[in-house]
């Protein structure tokens, strides 16, 4: 077990944790966000960051001050904590990224490591190779060998206290990114940045990055605290810490507040064509869009950066709080409904339901049918998979209304969308007392059908009546032809 990430609640693959920084002194709160800090242009200052927006955690660029005469002097003199003057733990990246767009760089990950440490950095990142997406598999495979040459060059380093990163490359090759996966876990190394998902979340590709992520969970063990490279913009938050990310990076605040964009958790906007500031953050309480228009050029940047760090700080918190409750999948599917490539994620996140599974907790608060997409979630699965559990007598009568007055069967079930059967005695337990709509869609009722037939795989020596409430041809057409069904609408509507 990794001593340094300790998880205090979750839900699914998701995660409250607690990753301790040892040579910063700090124990940060996951899932965290690191704003990014250029070293030659700060927007908003890093002790802003701390004192002001929360930020016990943030990353740098060691390459850039490493080759910027007066900044390198400045880190060896001072030390990176002094240099910036920022009290949390300070990530530092190794120039991966300037590699990935020059095709070159000057420094290895012995130097850069070593360099790192010197300066003060409190969480190290070795020279990866930053592998894009859809690239032939000969040359992810390469890359990735390189990737894996570097994790081996950064486990030689001594870096005393400091943390170290083991990235886990393989472009869109599920199969690289599992095995890459696992192979950094098998190191001594310390946090697990999934990485070069950034052209994937730019071209809003949140399916491919949730399978992304997905593979290299399997690879990775659940002490390993997970990075997602790249991950700066609040609305993919809840649906990358669902899949078990836990740690995030922004310099979106910065960069889009300097082209007059104004984020939030549905998306993001010019300035210029906002009527209204949808946001009770101090900036939009304190002007209006005329108003934060009319600001000079510097003035209104970082006006609209600390709007932009607002809206996100405060959905990593709405992010843990979910979290705690066991209700992030209910937040996933809010975000879900307000973008097209969201909702796209969210169906490739019920994909992995399964590796969903297997971290859910057993018992949560209510469990809320909001979408056709509710029917595939980790806990309907679960339900129908302990169904095969489940010993019945010879003739059952599942129903969707009350036990009748007068049957001859031996039992009788009640019978749920989007659950199935189940005992009358588990009636209260979670998650069979959701909240489920009047007005469901096909896929609820083809979900509880696939719950019946597991039911009868698992008892065929039982004959199964199924009395519903009207049900759609597609889930009828689901159940085992042993099953006897009658439908009891004119009862339900009497």
């Amino acid at each position: 077990m990794r001593d340094a990430f300790e998880i205090r609640a979750s839900d699914g693959l998701a995660r409250v944790g607690r990753l301790t920084v040892p040579r910063a002194g700090v124990t940060v709160e996951t899932p965290a966000l690191m704003p990014v800090v250029n070293p030659n242009l700060q927007t908003i200052s890093p002790r802003r960051l701390h004192d002001e927006f929360g930020a016990e955690i943030l990353i740098t660029n060691s390459y850039i001050i490493r080759n910027t005469d007066d900044l390198r002097e400045r880190a060896e003199e001072q030390g990176l904590h002094e240099m910036l003057d920022f009290p949390g733990a300070i990530v530092t990246d190794s120039g991966s990224f300037q590699l990935a767009e020059y095709g070159e760089i000057d420094t290895t990950t012995t130097e850069i490591l070593r360099f790192q440490h010197e300066i003060g950095s409190d969480v190290g990142t070795p020279v990866d190779v930053p592998t894009p997406p859809d690239v032939s598999r000969e040359r992810a495979e390469e890359e990735l060998a390189a990737t894996e040459e570097a994790l081996a060059d950064a486990e030689a380093v001594d870096t005393g206290e400091m943390l170290v990163n083991a990235p886990v490359q393989g472009s869109t090759y599920t199969d690289l990114r599992e095995q890459a996966g696992a192979h950094a876990a098998g190191t001594d190394l310390d946090v697990f940045p999934v990485g070069a998902v950034v052209p994937l979340l730019n071209s809003y590709r949140y399916d491919d990055m949730i399978d992304v992520a997905a593979a290299a969970k399997r690879g990775l063990g659940a002490d390993c605290p997970v990075h997602l490279f790249g991950a700066g913009h609040p609305m993919m938050f809840a649906l990358a810490a669902a899949m078990g990310c836990d740690l995030f990076d922004s310099a979106a605040y910065a960069l889009y507040a300097r082209d007059g964009r104004y984020l939030t958790v549905r998306g993001t906007e010019q300035l210029e064509d906002l009527s209204y500031l949808p946001c009770p953050c101090p900036v939009c309480t304190e002007h209006d869009p005329d108003s934060l228009r009319a600001l000079d050029e510097r003035e209104r940047e970082n006006a609209l950066a600390e709007h932009n760090l607002h809206v996100t700080f405060a959905e990593i918190r709405r992010v843990r709080q979910a979290i705690r409750e066991g209700s992030l999948l209910e937040l996933v599917e809010e975000r879900a409904r307000a973008h097209p490539a969201s909702a796209d994620g969210y169906k490739a996140l019920l994909d992995h339901a399964d590796q969903l599974e297997r971290s859910d907790r057993v018992s949560k608060g209510t469990f809320f049918y909001t979408s056709p997409e509710s029917a595939r979630r980790p806990e309907v699965l679960r339900h129908h998979e302990r169904l095969q559990r489940l010993e019945t007598p010879e003739r059952v009568l599942l129903t969707e209304f009350g036990e009748p007055t007068d049957h001859d069967h031996d039992a009788v079930w009640r019978v749920e969308p989007p659950f199935g059967p189940f005992p009358p005695s588990l009636s209260e337990t979670y998650p069979l007392h959701a909240e489920t709509p009047d007005r469901m869609e096909d896929a609820a009722y083809v979900a509880a059908a696939d719950g019946v037939a597991a039911l009868a795989a698992a008892n065929p020596g039982t004959t199964f009546t199924l009395g519903h409430d009207d049900w759609p041809a597609q889930a009828l057409e689901e159940l085992p032809e042993g099953v006897v069904t009658e439908d009891l609408s004119e009862l339900g509507a009497s």
